[in-house]
């Protein structure tokens, strides 16, 4: 199979900063929506944040997908390539996953008392929550891509060899997803089923089908709204019409569980996360083209450096969140100064992780060991070169 030179898309860089964006309104809010602020008079405004934004997760997977599918479907699959594709991401998504689990799990028996227990408990303990992405509670998501990674030369090779699979990508995902959901809500009932890939394979093949057909989704996507056709126009009305209205009742359905105590079967929750998040995707793909165009070009370099940071900065964000909530001292619950206290653990594990990161890829040996790969502009060799600027700039080399 012949292999053609792909296109450079920064743009997936801006889309990786506006999800990582998401998961931090999320875990920033997480308690506070959840347990913390319920009589809160502003309240609403915490469940908001914290629903509106879980297309963070989600939106990783589909990104992974379409990266995956967009640099490898015109490639043979041999064994050659197998080899490398899963040395690369066993040094740079496995065994990081490992060394920030230990981490994550030896701080957690420490703040819980729980170090004096014998080694063994500790060793199968620690085991069986590698094995289920538990350590803590983000690594769930590293633990469904390396799942997904080793999926991927059999979907690789199906949809290679398949044009009916191609076509029907996204039906065939959604139907073994809510297979899955329905198996688990009426037979199984496993309490950690978001640990398991098939809870996101709609994602992952709409990634692999907006991958493949990227050729016609390319001219909606960097088009302006004026350049855009009478079809592509209507299309993005829908699109961001639909994505808002879900996101909605998406947000008071929880809000009216969570602040009034009326629930509804769970299958409604499931539905309305599943639609808002698949949409959300399609959005911030759209965003992010529309975004690198037309933004200013500090701000597309400071998305991009972002972007490029964000898997680092989804593994250490939690254990910055977590030593800011110790820190709330007298601030009432029910007062506006706990919303903005709230934020602030936003900004705070925003920036901090950030320094935290940089200042690792660049000044500690073997970092990509507990961060991952360290992206070129963050690097040593790339320092010495200095930022090059990332926006409008970079078209021409693109």
């Amino acid at each position: 199979m012949a292999v053609r030179q792909k296109e450079r898309l920064p743009q997936l860089d801006i889309f990786r900063a506006i999800a990582i964006l998401g998961v931090l309104h999320v875990h920033a809010t997480s308690y506070a929506a959840g347990v913390q602020a319920l009589d809160s008079p502003y309240y609403f405004i915490l469940n908001f944040v914290n629903i509106f934004f879980k297309y963070g997760t989600p939106s990783f997977i589909f990104l992974s997908s379409f990266v995956l599918f967009y640099n490898y479907y015109d490639r043979s699959l041999d064994r050659a390539l197998v080899s490398r594709f899963y040395g690369k991401r066993l040094g740079y998504i496995l065994v990081p996953y490992v060394i920030i689990s230990s981490g994550y799990f030896i701080l957690s028996q420490l703040v819980n008392g729980l170090l004096g227990q014998p080694l063994m408990e500790h060793l199968s303990s620690f085991v069986r929550q590698l094995l289920t992405g538990s350590a803590y509670t983000h690594l769930y998501f590293v633990f469904i891509s390396v799942q997904f990674y080793i999926l991927f030369p059999f979907m690789l090779k199906l949809l290679q060899s398949s044009r009916f699979m191609v076509r029907w990508a996204i039906p065939f995902g959604l139907a073994l997803q809510w297979i899955f959901i329905f198996l688990n809500k009426y037979e199984w009932q496993i309490p950690n089923k978001g640990s398991y890939a098939i809870s996101y394979l709609a994602y992952y093949m709409m990634g692999a089908y907006v991958a493949l057909h990227f050729d016609k989704f390319k001219g909606w996507l960097k088009a302006s709204w004026r350049q855009m056709s009478s079809d592509h126009k209507r299309w993005t009305l829908l699109l961001w019409g639909y994505w808002l209205i879900v996101s909605l009742f998406h947000v008071t359905l929880w809000y009216y569980g969570r602040h009034d105590g009326i629930w509804v079967d769970s299958l409604w929750y499931e539905l309305l996360w599943n639609v808002h998040t698949m949409l959300s995707s399609l959005v911030l793909l759209q965003a992010a083209f529309r975004l690198y165009d037309q933004a200013s070009p500090s701000v597309v370099t400071f998305l991009i450096r972002l972007g490029e940071a964000s898997f680092a900065i989804y593994l250490v964000h939690p254990l910055i969140l977590a030593i800011y909530r110790r820190f709330r001292y007298y601030i009432p619950i029910d007062s506006f100064t706990y919303v903005v206290w709230i934020w602030g653990g936003l900004l705070v594990a925003l920036f901090i992780t950030w320094f935290i990161v940089v200042f690792g890829f660049r000044y500690v040996p073997f970092a990509r060991l507990l961060l991952g790969s360290v992206p070129k502009s963050y690097s040593a060799a790339g320092r010495i070169k200095g930022r090059q600027v990332a926006g409008r700039v970079q078209k021409a080399d693109t």
